[in-house]
């Protein structure tokens, strides 16, 4: 009787067994990535294109509360001036709102305008000291950050970075000059009665440069 040869039992292939591995990790992470994933619908709160910083929006949300804030805090130029006199920095204290560059103070002012000049036009004020210039920015060019710093509550730390921040004070300047400028011939004004209320960095006493949220005509 023949016996047959023994032969000793195959190994598993070491290639398959790697793939099987392989295979099953990737099934794993897969699975890991699901349970780890949140479907966003285009146009949701969540999607990242909605919160990106829009300067307009921006500007559209805050202009109309920078102007009932300054109107609400609004000083007579006249007495501004006194107080100015007497002691500029306990005057900067009590009616204006401190920053890095000076003080920005809300005051109405009410003359009458003069002569434009590169965007701006003088105004005569009784009861202002003679050698006290004031400018009001008749636009179309509308300059610095005075309304976006009026009030004090928007601060740099609620923006991404500097161009943000400055971009919010260009947007609110934009607004203005829609609500403000509207309708308002700035190379017909001299010699006109007006009621001025806006804003101004105490810088220099002798010198204000005021950025209007109202105009009114008389």
């Amino acid at each position: 009787m023949s016996t047959s040869p023994d032969y000793p039992a195959s190994k598993p292939n070491s290639g398959n067994r790697g793939l099987l591995v392989s295979a099953a990790l990737a099934v794993i992470v897969v699975t890991a990535i699901a349970f780890d994933t949140t479907v966003v619908k285009i146009g949701s709160e969540n999607d990242v294109r909605q919160q990106a910083f829009s300067p307009e929006t921006f500007g559209a949300e805050q202009f109309p509360k920078i102007k009932a804030n300054v109107e609400e805090r609004a000083v007579a130029a006249a007495d501004l001036a006194a107080a100015i006199a007497a002691d500029k920095k306990a005057a900067a204290e009590k009616y204006g709102t401190a920053t890095s560059t000076g003080p920005v103070i809300p005051v109405t002012l009410t003359g009458v305008f003069g002569a434009r000049k590169s965007n701006t036009n003088e105004m005569k004020i009784d009861g202002l000291p003679p050698e006290t210039v004031v400018r009001v920015q008749t636009g179309p060019a509308v300059n610095g950050t005075d309304l976006r710093d009026a009030t004090g509550t928007i601060e740099f730390g609620q923006f991404t970075n500097q161009i943000q921040y400055q971009d919010a004070g260009s947007a609110i300047n934009n607004e203005m000059k829609k609500a403000v400028f509207a309708g308002l011939d700035a190379d017909a004004l001299d010699g006109k009665q007006a009621t001025v209320v806006g804003v101004f960095k105490l810088i220099n006493p002798k010198n204000w440069l005021v950025t209007p949220v109202k105009v009114e005509l008389k």
